[in-house]
């Protein structure tokens, strides 16, 4: 028969944040915190620009064609993170060129990633579905 647990809150006995997992074959384990996602967000990236929906995901701004900033609800502990990002645009036959953290002077910061679009053809476009997550530490 099955068991089934319910909870409110999990903590670590050796540290409160601190709960192991065993893999499934029972070879590995990992670290619970660390492998959950801590922001998430999916966002219509044409005309007004707007989360669709999203988890510590506060607001989103549109830095011009192609270019946005999502803005944390919790910050992370520090800008070294990883975001896998995904997009489609069903109306645009060029095909997806790139989707990552913009450059220069816009980096991964604390508080808000800066992403961008690139079509194929390498011309900054707007997509209307744009996913993206954040994994990492939170302040």
């Amino acid at each position: 028969m099955a068991s089934i647990l319910k909870v409110d809150s999990m903590q670590g006995v050796t540290s409160a944040g601190d709960i192991t997992i065993t893999s499934e074959g029972g070879a590995a384990t990992m670290s619970l915190q660390q492998g959950v996602a801590k922001a998430w967000a999916n966002v219509d990236g044409t005309g007004t620009v707007a989360i669709d929906d999203s988890f510590n995901s506060a607001s989103l701004t549109d830095r011009g064609t192609g270019q946005y900033t999502i803005t944390y609800t919790n910050s992370m502990n520090n800008s070294v993170y990883a975001c896998p990002f995904g997009g489609k645009n069903p109306s645009v036959a060029s095909n997806l060129g790139c989707l990552g953290i913009a450059e220069g002077s816009d980096q991964l910061a604390t508080g808000s990633i800066p992403f961008r679009v690139l079509f194929g053809n390498g011309s900054f476009g707007d997509y209307n579905e744009l996913t993206l997550t954040i994994i990492g530490d939170l302040a």
